[in-house]
């Protein structure tokens, strides 16, 4: 049986950083330039009058403090609201293959191996630049890899269905050596003037090598010992952004062309999902969640975390248990559960067992075992 480990992982972190402050201070601005606007529909009952933010309000909501961005200065111009990117020619690496190429780079640094080395490239992410070509095959030419590469997008669990895949592509012998991407340029699509959710998320790039035990070289090595993935059909999170929108003759700056969750009800219905996925996955392969020394949660919701290693370990339990890097990178879709697991295991010794998991949109679930060489 192929034994298949993560040798190597990446980041790349945005350069600009934007305060609850900063975020706050931009939203109030464009509430109350709303408010002046639209007083005499607001006043007549027409329109409903924009409520203010604030830092306590965001932090309580999420545990979120500030969030890394492409672009800062287009997300806090109370007239624009949104990320300002130069177009790019044809001829010209893509916004989504630079972040990609960059954290790649790291990623094959950490792994001891040349992007020759690599003959499969997985692009996972919850939002594509484009339909095509694939975002993977760029990525795939920019670091020189041979073999193959393709897009996929599972929302927030894209980077450990992507792991699956991996996984799988070595086992039976169709790659040796894969790269896994998880390019989130999430400011773009998140609606920046909705109060519920304007603090949500936060730009990054994470990137991981998975490979046959055999073939690794590095000091750093991960032996991955099962994965586990499962959906279930919901509408409370949402974007309905696509190439069909030209067609059906509706506004494309509509609230819906966004992201938006029903909160509330996102919160009651993964929190179970994720916990007994976690805990059926874990009895699947002979362990009891008291043996894990780390979990590696998606990073959308602090309270959502606890909750759900409430249901698992019966307690409320520290950063050591399970890593918080939600407070300083917001939710990167997903790229957060990969963020936390390079940022969060060198103090791991061999025979330790982790467990990186995402949960989010779809619902989607994936979770992944590991144990450290």
């Amino acid at each position: 049986m192929t034994r298949i480990v993560i040798s190597g992982t990446g980041l790349y972190q945005p350069p600009h950083i934007i305060t609850n402050a900063e975020l706050v201070e931009a939203f109030n601005a464009y509430a109350n330039q709303f408010n002046s606007h639209n007083a005499a529909r607001i006043e007549s009952g027409e329109v409903q009058a924009m409520v203010s933010s604030s830092v306590e309000f965001i932090e309580k909501a999420s545990g979120i403090k500030q969030r890394y961005v492409i672009d800062k200065q287009g997300v806090l111009d109370p007239n624009r609201m949104r990320p300002h990117f130069e177009p790019r020619d044809d001829d010209q690496l893509s916004l989504m293959a630079e972040i990609a190429a960059d954290a790649a780079r790291k990623a094959l640094a950490a792994a001891g191996k040349q992007g020759s080395d690599v003959d499969m490239v997985l692009c996972a992410s919850a939002n594509m630049q484009r339909a095509y070509p694939a975002m993977a095959v760029e990525i795939q030419q920019a670091i020189g890899a041979g073999g193959y590469g393709f897009d996929m997008n599972v929302a927030c669990s894209s980077a450990t269905f992507a792991m699956e895949q991996a996984v799988n592509a070595v086992k039976c012998g169709t790659a040796k050596c894969v790269l896994m991407v998880n390019p989130e340029i999430t400011s773009a699509h998140l609606e920046w003037r909705d109060r519920d959710c304007h603090f949500i998320f936060g730009d990054v790039c994470t990137a991981m090598i998975i490979e046959a035990a055999d073939t690794a070289t590095s000091a750093d090595q991960w032996e991955v010992l099962g994965t586990r993935l499962a959906t279930q059909f919901s509408n409370n999170i949402r974007n309905n952004f696509g190439f069909m929108n030209r067609c059906e003759d509706t506004d494309p700056d509509a609230r819906d062309k966004t992201f938006r969750q029903e909160g509330r009800k996102v919160f009651k219905e993964v929190v179970p999902l994720a916990a007994a996925h976690i805990e059926g996955h874990l009895k699947s392969l002979g362990f009891e969640t008291g043996q894990i020394r780390r979990f590696w949660l998606h990073q959308a919701n602090e309270g959502m975390n606890q909750f759900v290693l409430r249901k698992l370990v019966g307690r409320d339990v520290t950063n050591d248990i399970a890593p918080l890097i939600l407070d300083t990178y917001a939710n990167t879709a997903s790229a957060g559960s990969i963020i936390a697991f390079h940022e969060h295991h060198d103090d791991m010794v061999p025979g330790d067992v982790g467990v990186i998991c995402s949960f989010g949109a779809g619902y989607s679930v994936g979770s992944v075992v590991v144990r450290r060489l």
